[in-house]
């Protein structure tokens, strides 16, 4: 069983406070899931700079396989973030590398070796998806809360699990939007609510997810880290029931540290 990332990596600068951490969606899930004893492979490009390096040492040192991350001429991705108490704020992103980022037809051979394929929104690889999704590779991706996004619909006819997060709990316009992507063609679609937990329809009913007592340091990684427990479950043949609290129990170790996995 094993699980192929492609997309993003970055950066994570924290200037007021002086702290920085590997990151990106897949990276944030690739490792968690890879915690979690599922092989993991990122799919990416990162710079050839010394943000680029650490990465590198990173993933190498939490045994993800890094054979398809390539070295890219320049900067390395890199956001900059600061607190609000808690909860992560986003600033400035610069894009580096991966402004033009391009994966051939060697990732997706690649990517099509693998179980489950799993990307996001801020990926970049969206033109790969209609290639992995003839070869019957189930495809995983994480919209974060952009549900008016184009590639929300763009993708949904290669997307097998999608996964949203919004702000304004359970809700009418909540339900019928889990609805309608299930009921063209994705075969289970979930949403998170943050501190409200999660939401899942299959096609036949609701399922709800709570959320698992936690000391918050920090909230980035939440999300990413809830999709690798889902994953996970998926992966283990479990209930939409148990990928939900699998997916709570990971984001909530996650949230008590700092950084968007723990060591």
């Amino acid at each position: 069983m094993r699980v192929a990332e492609i997309g993003d990596n970055c950066i994570d600068v924290y200037e007021r406070i002086g702290k920085k951490y590997p990151t990106g969606n897949v990276v944030d899930t690739g490792v968690n899931l890879q915690k979690l004893g599922i092989p993991v492979s990122i799919i990416s490009t990162t710079g050839n700079d010394e943000n680029g390096k650490w990465m590198l040492e990173t993933l190498k040192k939490e045994g993800v396989d890094i054979s398809h991350l390539k070295i890219g001429d320049g900067a390395t991705a890199v956001t900059y973030m600061d607190m609000d108490g808690k909860d992560r704020v986003h600033g400035d992103y610069v894009e580096g590398v991966l402004e033009n980022i391009v994966f051939d037809e060697e990732d997706i051979e690649f990517a099509a070796e693998h179980d489950l394929v799993h990307t996001a929104l801020w990926g970049k690889a969206e033109n790969t998806l209609p290639m992995i999704a003839a070869k019957g590779i189930p495809i995983a991706f994480d919209y974060a809360d952009r549900l008016d996004h184009p590639l929300v619909e763009e993708t949904l006819p290669y997307v097998t699990y999608g996964f949203y997060s919004y702000h304004e709990g359970r809700d009418a316009k909540i339900e019928e939007f889990l609805k309608d992507k299930v009921s063209r063609g994705m075969k289970i679609a979930v949403v998170t609510f943050g501190e409200d937990g999660s939401l899942a329809w299959d096609g036949e009913r609701f399922y709800v997810g709570g959320i698992e007592k936690a000391e918050v340091v920090n909230t980035v990684g939440a999300g990413d880290s809830f999709i690798a427990g889902f994953l996970y479950g998926i992966l283990n043949g479990k209930s939409v029931d148990e990928c939900l609290k699998k997916g709570a129990e990971v984001a909530a170790s996650v949230v008590q540290v700092f950084e968007p996995w723990v060591e």
